[in-house]
């Protein structure tokens, strides 16, 4: 689980790695998303989490 705060507005979501390509991220709203692992790169930058990218990463070598 993943929690981000900014200002007044907190998103949190899931990440479900599904295959070495694609991870489903849940949303707590209700939203629900299939990234391949570029999207999911480019998302986690846009929240200041390219860490949490690498270690998915690391977690599917492992």
């Amino acid at each position: 689980k993943v929690t981000l705060k900014r200002g007044a507005k907190t998103m949190s979501f899931n990440l479900n790695r599904i295959n070495p390509n694609q991870t489903q991220v849940f949303f707590h709203d209700g939203r629900l998303e299939t990234m391949t692992n570029e999207e999911l790169e480019e998302f986690l930058l846009q929240m200041g989490l390219s860490d949490v990218n690498g270690a998915l990463e690391q977690n599917l070598i492992e």
